[in-house]
């Protein structure tokens, strides 16, 4: 499938968050994170401004949770209209049971693993996860670097999709730029979030353009 392009607003000016999901109006999907505090040591936006972005973004809301208790919270942020919502493999005690209530949300469900996390156990669960979201940073800040022992993951992951002949997206998310999203492509991601890269570029709409190609 073609290279999707989610920006992160983590790196947008968050008193002008609806101006800024206008400036990435050709992305795919608008990379909302969600922090608690907890479970990263960083704290952002919660259910109630999900509920706002949603109804003025250009484009559907992509949402990363990482938060604790997700088996809890998750089902909140189908309900406020993300297209999308990933939780964290780590922080839900019944992993099917949340991705079988956010599918009946009406949103796709992405599992995000940490670094350290292995896949293996996502992959006898391909039917109930529409995306697994391969963190290529630790969680909780933009602008990190990305870390390069995690591509041997992603094609792990890409090896095990195809062979289950599944139609499970590969999302990978931290340090993705110019410079590193050919690599992650050829090892098998086919979603990738940026946020500084593109919000830090003079036009943001033409670093998707270019990133999309890159990645193409």
């Amino acid at each position: 499938m073609p290279a999707l392009i989610n920006p992160s607003i983590l790196s947008a000016d968050f008193a002008n968050l609806e101006r800024d999901l206008g400036r990435i109006a050709n992305a795919d999907f608008a990379h909302v994170d969600v922090m608690d505090n907890h479970f990263v040591p960083n704290l952002t936006i919660g259910a109630p401004v999900v509920t706002r972005l949603a109804e003025v973004s250009p484009v559907p809301l992509d949402l990363h949770l990482m938060i604790e208790d997700a088996d809890r919270w998750a089902p909140a942020y189908a309900e406020a209209g993300a297209a999308s919502v990933t939780f964290h493999l780590e922080a839900a005690q019944a992993p099917v049971r949340l991705a079988r209530e956010l599918r009946a949300g009406g949103a796709r469900v992405g599992v995000a693993l940490r670094p350290a996390t292995p896949v293996e156990p996502l992959l006898d669960l391909l039917d109930e996860i529409d995306m697994i979201l391969v963190m290529t940073v630790e969680p909780g800040f933009g602008g990190q670097s990305f870390i390069e022992g995690t591509l041997p993951k992603i094609r792990r992951t890409r090896a095990a999709i195809d062979e289950a002949g599944a139609d499970t997206w590969i999302q990978v998310d931290g340090g993705v730029a110019r410079g590193t999203i050919a690599r992650i492509a050829q090892a098998g991601a086919n979603v990738f979030v940026a946020g500084s890269a593109v919000y830090g570029a003079e036009d943001p709409a033409a670093e998707i353009e270019e990133l999309r190609r890159l990645a193409s």
